[in-house]
């Protein structure tokens, strides 16, 4: 039997789903429905996968109510299938688990307090003052700055840095690379070149956060950069300093974010969006991939992108026609100048016979 083994009916009870079949039956991970795998529990969420219920080799299989009654397997009900499969993968998935040790290689300073259950991989560095929660995990080679602090239950994969007197919440989870409270891009000009300013603030962030690989949050120039609870951020974002994301906003990969914006709660920012600074997003804005967003956004709703991919062929027609705005706009003044029409509204001021 494998270690992580458990009965269907286990499943059940553990999610609140409705049990059909033989809840005795073992299940000891997950797979996809096509072609699945015994004694392995599959999902179906999507419509278009249903027509892979019945050739699965899945032991039981996770549908939705709607699905229910076609199916004459072993089977976990679910309103929301998706959801359900996420929550019983978690108790198959072996990525995240960790030996409560402290590596020789690691260097932690005497004044840093390690909660109970901690594992500290090779190389990590844990300086003066720093405060790693209860059962938190701090891989390899990762840099805790003096005074930081990292709630419980926190994991932070290889190489990740968390500067000094930056706090992060319980069951923050930060992928390869992240870099929290780095210095923020604040200069000045002067004759003699740019004058650094210095950044003074700090990095909060929330409980249930996750940030992605090589993702970096700038710290405050005076204030702080603050993350709330539930924000998932994805790989290689750039959040300057003195940015506030609202809880439970989603921001995809390569989104760039000027310092000082303020984005709401409940967002989803699309991929490779540019987000201008000292801007601000309401709560429950969904912004398209590839968007440049320049003024604030002051109403909920969705809001459009760049120009998608299209045959290059069509692609050179549209920039042709763009380069030619200039003397079509020459040409429409010339024209409202002759019919003597204000540009703004295209009311006529002369009478008809003016020509």
């Amino acid at each position: 039997m494998s270690p992580r083994a458990t009965t269907l009916a286990a499943l059940a009870e553990r999610h609140g789903l409705e049990l059909r079949g033989d809840g005795a039956l073992l299940i000891s991970g997950v797979c996809a429905l096509s072609p699945g795998r015994a004694g392995r529990i599959g999902f179906c969420a999507d419509p278009k996968l249903r027509k892979q219920l019945a050739d699965s080799q899945a032991s039981a299989v996770i549908i939705g109510t709607r699905d229910a009654a076609s199916f004459s397997g072993n089977a976990l009900i679910s309103a929301n299938p998706a959801i359900a499969f996420a929550l019983v993968a978690r108790e198959f998935d072996r990525a995240e688990e960790f030996v409560v040790a402290r590596h020789v290689s690691a260097t932690i300073d005497p004044s840093a307090q390690i909660g109970d259950g901690c594992g500290i991989a090779a190389g990590a560095v844990i300086e003066a003052g720093a405060v790693i929660g209860a059962g938190s995990y701090i891989g390899p080679n990762c840099v805790v700055r003096r005074g930081a602090a990292i709630g419980a239950g926190s994991r932070l994969e290889a190489n990740v840095y968390i500067g000094p007197d930056c706090v992060l919440g319980a069951r923050a989870r930060l992928l390869p690379g992240a870099v929290i409270g780095g210095r923020g891009f604040g200069l000045a000009p002067s004759p003699a070149g740019w004058i650094e300013v210095p950044q003074l603030g700090r990095v909060i962030i929330g409980d249930d956060v996750e940030i992605g690989a090589n993702t970096t949050i700038d710290r405050g120039a005076l204030d702080d950069t603050v993350i709330e609870d539930g924000v998932k951020l994805d790989n290689q974002i750039q959040i300057a300093h003195n940015c506030r994301i609202g809880a439970r906003t989603a921001i995809a990969a390569c989104t760039g974010i000027a310092g000082s914006t303020t984005i709401g709660r409940n967002c989803m920012i699309g991929g490779a969006s540019v987000i201008g600074g000292h801007l601000t997003i309401v709560d429950n804005v969904v912004v398209f991939g590839y968007a440049m967003v320049t003024k604030s956004i002051t109403a909920p709703g969705q809001y459009g992108s760049g120009i998608p991919a299209k045959p290059a062929r069509e692609w050179r027609r549209e920039v042709a026609r763009i380069r030619r705005l200039p003397k079509v706009d020459e040409r429409l003044a010339a024209i409202e100048q002759i019919l003597k029409m204000t540009p703004a509204t295209g009311e006529e001021h002369g009478e008809q016979g003016d020509l």
